[in-house]
């Protein structure tokens, strides 16, 4: 039996309310607040990867201290003529390489932090991230090609050994790099140091770095003559030029891929 009851008692001011009928589509109810603005401490991807940098870094340097540790004497104490060096281990060399590619990556967060600060937020890329991935492909381009250039020269003015020689205390140049740098993201990103110390560290510690590399330099190539113009075209040539190009690559990318409102 079909009760016919009247219009008033089947439809009521709340019978269609999405709070009684949970199947409806309800909305949202008030006013939408300000975005949380973007913080590199709480970002889990940026967290990570330093987390992972770090972890490695223990790893390699626990699996190649030996020679590592070789490395720093033979740094400031050069073998004498006429002794051969020894050889790395394939292991080793693996994990020296292991150890400059986390400065490249290292070196591409601390432009990626610059860029937040300085040139912009708002990016053409779908992640942020990316842009991380484009800086440390330059990086590592650039690593190459400084590279490239100090073998092509070396082989043409001095022998091949010295040229050996060189190579391998650019990788460890580069490694204390990394080392240096890796103190500057940490309170960068999570202890909120004010920016113009941090690039003031970042700077000291990259003079610090050319000093070595021109000691390396004058130890291996030019110690027996001595010849000052010499030194400064070819530090200027091979570090300088190669380096200011470098951090022009960067700011034209970063500018050419920021979002101008």
């Amino acid at each position: 039996m079909k009760a016919d009851l009247p219009q008033y008692y089947r439809e009521s001011f709340f019978s269609k309310d999405t709070l009684f009928h949970p199947e409806l589509p309800g909305g949202r109810y008030g006013v939408a607040g300000d975005p949380v603005p973007y913080s590199v401490h709480q970002d889990n991807v940026i967290t990570s990867l330093l987390l992972a940098c770090f972890i490695f870094s223990v790893i390699a340097f626990a699996n190649a201290r030996r020679f590592i540790i070789r490395q720093a004497k033979n740094f400031f104490y050069p073998p004498r003529e006429g002794m051969s060096d020894i050889a790395e281990t394939s292991n080793e060399l693996r994990f020296q390489m292991a150890l400059v590619f986390i400065t490249c990556l290292l070196i591409s967060l601390l432009f990626y932090f610059y860029t937040l600060n300085y040139i912009g937020e708002t990016f053409i890329l779908r992640s942020q991230y990316t842009l991380i991935t484009i800086f440390l492909a330059i990086t590592i381009g650039y690593f190459l090609i400084k590279g490239g250039l100090y073998t092509f020269t070396n082989l043409v003015f001095f022998d091949g050994k010295r040229n050996q020689q060189w190579l391998k205390s650019m990788l460890f140049i580069i490694t204390v790099e990394g080392v240096l740098f890796f103190p500057a993201i940490l309170l960068g990103a999570y202890f909120e140091l004010d920016v113009e110390k941090i690039g003031l560290y970042v700077i000291i510690s990259l003079v610090f770095v050319k000093l070595l590399t021109i000691y390396k330099c004058y130890s291996i190539f030019f110690r027996r003559n001595v010849v000052s113009l010499q030194i400064i075209l070819y530090l200027c040539t091979l570090e300088i030029v190669p380096l200011l190009a470098y951090w022009g690559v960067l700011l034209i990318t970063a500018n050419n891929l920021k979002i101008n409102f």
